[in-house]
């Protein structure tokens, strides 16, 4: 989805980690399987797990239990499953195809770029270093601010500490909390195709870009700072 008008050509990309940057739902799943193994139950199917990925916790044991915040049982898995998590966190997490030629091509255009995630620094932390990801411009994890998203004092925080202005940041991401979070803040946003998706359909977010691959994201950046470029030139 296009948008009618020319933008300016942004000075800062934001991104959603899991699901957006990383592929981590084989490591979110296995941790919520373990739990169910450990209970003499079968695995829920990873094809089930998979769409859930971007909610955490919420997520894993809403799809592998059925139960939700406030049902009995509840708080204890999410607390088995976080410890577990942080354990093998990045056995089989890795970054999606085109990320690092995503994150060269913004670098090279002298663009800044920056993590925004709702995954608690618990775990953002020790994981970002082990899947390439050290050198972003900053992380804002879902315990940084007193907020999460969809609220957006995550995607400010990030634009304060990457000294851009919220309007000249875009902000990526694979759920609609991240459209939300990044209307809020004032951001052009992107919805990525190639991430969880959860079960409502990414072109009813309301994003300004819906996109199927990095590699289409990188282009459309290039297309919009050309473009920027050439309106500065006719003006």
């Amino acid at each position: 989805m296009t948008l009618p008008t020319v933008l300016p050509a942004p000075r800062a990309i934001l991104f959603d980690l899991d699901g957006t940057l990383a592929d981590t739902a084989p490591d979110l799943a296995a941790a919520v399987n373990w739990l169910r193994t450990e209970r003499g139950l079968p695995p829920t199917p990873y094809s089930v797990l998979r769409p859930t990925a971007s909610a955490g916790a919420r997520g894993m044991i809403g799809a592998a239990f059925g139960l939700g915040p406030g049902d009995d049982g509840y708080e204890e898995l999410r607390l088995q499953w976080f410890d577990r998590y942080q354990e093998t966190m990045a056995v089989h997490s890795s970054l999606f195809g085109g990320v690092a030629e995503l994150l060269l091509g913004i670098e090279e255009a002298g663009m800044a770029w920056g993590i925004v995630t709702n995954k608690p620094a618990r775990f953002t932390d020790p994981l970002i270093p082990q899947i390439g990801l050290s050198h972003a411009g900053c992380i804002v994890s879902g315990d940084t601010t007193p907020h999460s998203k969809p609220h957006p004092a995550p995607l400010l925080e990030g634009a304060r500490r990457l000294g851009v202005d919220p309007t000249h940041c875009w902000y990526v991401g694979d759920d609609k909390r991240d459209v939300e979070a990044g209307v809020a803040a004032g951001m052009v946003t992107v919805a990525c195709n190639w991430g969880y998706c959860g079960a409502i359909e990414p072109s009813t977010w309301g994003a300004d870009y819906l996109l199927d691959t990095p590699t289409d994201l990188l282009q459309t950046l290039r297309s919009v700072v050309d473009a920027a470029r050439e309106a500065e030139r006719a003006a």
